[in-house]
């Protein structure tokens, strides 16, 4: 995503287990709603407000905005729980990740997985901080 991470750190930042998390996102009320499971532990944006107050009203996602920004911080933070490696990638994940999420299927929920935040930080995390110039 930004380059700034080590592939390593990030793998570190992780616990074993971590890849058996899912995120399922979804509208109740009007309300986004976002769960951790297994547990279905609900995930709010306090802890990432912390960091950087982009919607304290809430989260959001299926476009690039604040909404969305506060919840791909809100999900590298809870993922890896590493505030050095969630403030570096979030806002490409966001771009990459939250911004294209979307309510679908007869429950209207999206689903990301631990597997698929692994994919997208290993992804993006050896790109160059600038193209190389010869």
């Amino acid at each position: 995503m930004s380059g700034i991470s080590e592939p390593q750190a990030i793998e570190e930042s992780r616990a074993s287990n971590e890849t058996d998390v899912i995120y399922v996102g979804y509208r109740q009320r009007g309300r986004a709603v976002v769960e951790k499971y297994p547990g279905r532990e609900p995930l709010t944006p306090d802890r990432s407000l912390k960091l950087a107050d982009h919607s304290p009203s809430g989260f959001e996602w299926g476009y690039a905005g604040s909404g969305p920004a506060q919840l791909a911080l809100a999900l590298l933070l809870d993922y890896t729980d590493d505030e050095d490696v969630a403030l570096a990638e979030y806002m490409a994940f966001k771009d990459e990740v939250v911004s294209r999420l979307e309510c679908s299927g007869p429950k209207q929920r999206w689903r990301l997985t631990g597997h698929e935040i692994d994919s997208a930080l290993r992804e993006t995390v050896d790109e160059p901080l600038a193209p190389s110039v010869s």
